[in-house]
């Protein structure tokens, strides 16, 4: 039986997915010469520090993965230090696209440096993904009784209520329904 707490964490993983592809066909656009509304590219930006990292990333590094380095499965050195690491190269990829994005209409330069962090971000998100799905969750699977699994699934809903807010989940994930049927994604 799957757990409950990785069932939420794939569902998630699927809205973040869906606006990888949107933001790849952001880039693309870019690439190929159109202008984007610059707000539709913050709001993406903004689900993905919101929903992305202050809530998905945060119910792993704060709920997560500290129950499997307390289950023995190494931080430093292992498959949850890579794993940390990955959040932090998305982070700052975001940050490198969030400053870049005011001037990628007039400076070549930005546009370019735009389309290189939002292309590395998707790559880097979608193997990252793939990697807890296919690895992580499975050594999850095997350390996890249905107690813990029970007290992850609270620990997950906390972040929801206490960090990120009341329907700023659902909302994130509107965002991201109207931003696909936009962009193609």
């Amino acid at each position: 039986m799957e757990l409950h707490a990785l069932q939420l964490l794939i569902a998630e993983h699927q809205v973040i997915r869906k606006g990888l592809e949107i933001l790849e066909s952001m880039a693309a656009q870019l690439r190929g010469g159109s202008q984007l509304p610059i707000e539709d590219v913050e709001a993406l930006l903004a689900m993905f520090q919101t929903f992305a990292d202050r809530c998905h990333h945060m119910k792993e590094e704060w709920g997560l993965f500290p129950h499997m380095e307390g289950k023995g499965i190494p931080c430093m050195g292992g498959p949850l230090g890579v794993m940390l690491c990955e959040h932090l190269r998305g982070r700052v990829l975001r940050h490198q696209m969030k400053g870049a994005l005011p001037y990628v209409a007039a400076d070549p330069q930005a546009k370019a440096q735009f389309i290189s962090a939002a292309t590395e971000y998707v790559q880097l998100m979608m193997e990252h993904i793939a990697r807890e799905e296919n690895v992580l969750f499975q050594m999850a699977q095997q350390v996890t009784n249905p107690k813990e699994d029970e007290r992850l699934v609270e620990a997950f809903h906390s972040v929801e209520e206490e960090v990120v807010g009341r329907e700023v989940h659902h909302r994130m994930e509107q965002l991201v329904e109207e931003l696909a049927s936009r962009y193609g994604a």
